[in-house]
């Protein structure tokens, strides 16, 4: 993939505290590190902001009290399936990372990412697939209480279908202000998704798009998915010059990616999620 073609510093929203490692097939509680690290490594043009951790009231926007105190408190699984009080600690903050490059953008009209992922298939009150809370839900409901005429759009290109998001959706009748884009095939055609992408972002009529740009949607990831990682590349280009040209806020995440090397390490996931901030770089 080319180099960045700007010097404009993306806005990443990262703290030390988000990472924690698990005994999982699924990289994702660690990734924040390990993206980020790579990123500064490659000396990508990165402005990494502070923040405050999510609250228990910010994360009962999205969830059930009851759930939200029992996972904190260990009494309740995590997405994971442990009770492992290191990773209930690491979810304050990353929900709230995703909060915070929310707000940011409302507030900026401009780009911002979130290093984060596991969220979508958490529920109401329940969590699973390496999901806890839903940090898509938290900050959608954050800021439609900052803007109550705000309309979001999620643009979720995880390789799987959002159902925890969907559920939350419904549950908290919010179908007139959020609107999800998810779930994939491997029958889809990737030239088909691709030329159809800026429709699809388009139909999502919305003043703030948040993006899943998930790494398992590689033809090559165990559990995804039909794209090479040139039309993943393409698919981010896409995404970010439509966000660009229509002046569309957009904060974005990672998503997915299983592709784990003998020894641990996930160079082919480091490089979907690299080239994704490249792209993001070229229409920033």
């Amino acid at each position: 993939m080319q180099t960045a073609k700007s010097d404009r510093r993306v806005p990443v929203f990262y703290d030390s505290r988000m990472a924690v490692a698990v005994d999982s097939r699924s990289p994702s509680a660690l990734k924040p590190q390990l993206v980020v690290a790579d990123w500064l490594a490659q000396k990508l043009p990165i402005d990494i902001k502070e923040f405050t951790p999510a609250t228990n009231a910010d994360l009962e926007l999205a969830h059930s009290a009851a759930y939200v105190r029992g996972v904190l408190a260990s009494r309740i699984e995590n997405g994971f399936g442990n009770f492992d009080l290191s990773v209930a600690d690491s979810l304050r903050w990353t929900n709230g990372s995703f909060l915070a490059a929310a707000r940011h953008v409302a507030q900026s009209n401009e780009v911002a990412c979130s290093p984060t992922s596991g969220f979508h298939h958490a529920e109401y009150g329940a969590g699973g697939c390496f999901c806890t809370f839903n940090g898509l839900m938290v900050a959608a409901r954050a800021l439609l209480e900052d803007h109550p005429s705000l309309r979001i759009g999620i643009l979720d290109m995880d390789f799987h279908f959002g159902d925890g998001t969907q559920d939350i959706i419904q549950r908290l009748k919010l179908q007139r202000r959020v609107t999800n884009h998810s779930g994939w095939s491997k029958e889809d055609s990737a030239e088909q998704v691709l030329s159809e992408l800026a429709s699809t972002i388009e139909q999502l009529e919305c003043d703030v798009l948040f993006y899943q740009a998930g790494a398992d949607m590689h033809i090559d990831d165990p559990l995804g998915g039909f794209m090479s990682t040139e039309q993943l590349y393409e698919r981010d280009q896409i995404v970010f010059e439509y966000c660009s040209t229509q002046k569309l806020p957009c904060v974005w995440c990672l998503a997915g990616g299983y592709v784990v090397e003998s020894d641990g390490t996930i160079p082919a996931v480091l490089e979907i999620h690299r080239n994704t901030l490249l792209a993001c770089i070229e229409y920033a």
